[in-house]
């Protein structure tokens, strides 16, 4: 089958490899000889591991390849056999590569970035859209200010937000937008939320509030099983692969979900930030190495106000604003 393809272009963060990668149809493809270039082996081996993919039954062979028509340094027009992600991926494993493991958490956001929009970033537009997505948070913060009354913690907070993120951005400015998350992420995660667990954590918030006359029966009634679903979200693969690969994606789409989706029929704002902290407790990263906390309770309250009063059309600018704020290290 020949198809004509999207592409992205695809570095490792050594500048060793530079490759166009094909981007049809949810996932991924590369040649064998882009392959060799990846994994740093010859493409004799490259093609002898596919082989073994195929015999040993690990994968159906036409379910992963497709011809792409590529233009040769000759100037002529060949059509060559590519394959897909998870061709890619077991061939990374077989040759004990960590080229490989870069190259799979790159693609999970390129692919999360395409299912979710309908095509890949444009990497060579991140200056303007860097510029663009702090104007837009600067906005959505004086928005807050003129139409809630503050108490002065909370005006403290979305300074606070404001004077980080502001800096975030200066010290990034000139990387994409894989190359922010992949500088602030960590992968290692220790935690997994899962529904019990959030549940009675929640009841035990819960009890604590109404003890000190702070929440009503009605706080934490979930609506239709619409919490599960949030927890179902950031936990989502493709291709066996994490979406949202690392723990401040994670504990940010959480609090979005929370907050914004209305889980519960009351209390979704104090629910979403106290399931973030605990999530990002669990996880080890709640303090910088100076051990303050990496968000203060003042700079919590004040995301909560800005999620609870963002646009549906905002989540990817606000996700971005508190995986930046995690991102603060010193």
């Amino acid at each position: 089958m020949q198809e004509t393809q999207n592409v992205v272009l695809y570095t490792d963060d050594k500048g060793q490899v530079s490759l166009e990668v094909s981007l049809e149809n949810e996932t991924v493809w590369l040649s064998q000889k882009q392959m060799s270039e990846l994994f740093d082996k010859n493409v004799k081996t490259i093609n002898e591991h596919i082989g073994n993919v195929f015999k040993e039954g690990e994968l159906e062979q036409n379910a992963v390849i497709r011809n792409f028509r590529i233009t040769a340094s000759d100037g002529k027009n060949y059509d060559v056999v590519h394959y897909n992600l998870d061709v890619i991926i077991s061939v990374g494993y077989r040759v004990k590569s960590k080229r490989g493991t870069q190259f799979r958490i790159w693609a999970s956001k390129i692919l999360k970035e395409y299912l979710i929009k309908g095509y890949a970033l444009n990497h060579q537009r991140i200056n303007a859209q860097s510029l663009n997505e702090l104007t837009a948070t600067m906005e959505l913060v004086r928005k807050s200010i003129e139409t809630k009354e503050l108490s002065s913690n909370e005006a403290k907070g979305l300074l606070d937000i404001i004077n980080n993120y502001a800096k975030t951005w200066a010290l990034l400015q000139g990387y994409d937008s894989d190359a922010l998350y992949a500088l602030q992420g960590t992968l290692n995660q220790r935690f997994i939320l899962d529904n019990d667990e959030a549940k009675n954590a929640i009841s035990e918030l819960k009890k604590d509030l109404m003890a000190k006359g702070d929440a009503t029966e009605l706080f934490g009634n979930e609506k239709a099983g619409e919490f599960k679903g949030a927890l179902l979200n950031i936990y989502q693969t493709f291709g066996g692969v994490d979406l949202l690969p690392s723990i401040e994606e994670k504990a940010a789409n959480l609090l979005y979900y929370v907050i914004k989706d209305h889980a519960f029929s009351d209390g979704n704002k104090r629910i979403g930030s106290f399931l973030f902290i605990l999530f990002l407790h669990k996880n080890g990263i709640a303090y910088k190495a100076n051990h303050e906390p990496k968000i203060n309770d003042n700079a919590l309250v004040s995301l909560a106000l800005l999620v609870a009063a963002s646009e549906p059309s905002q989540k990817e600018l606000m996700v971005k604003l508190i995986v930046n704020l995690l991102g603060e290290s010193d």
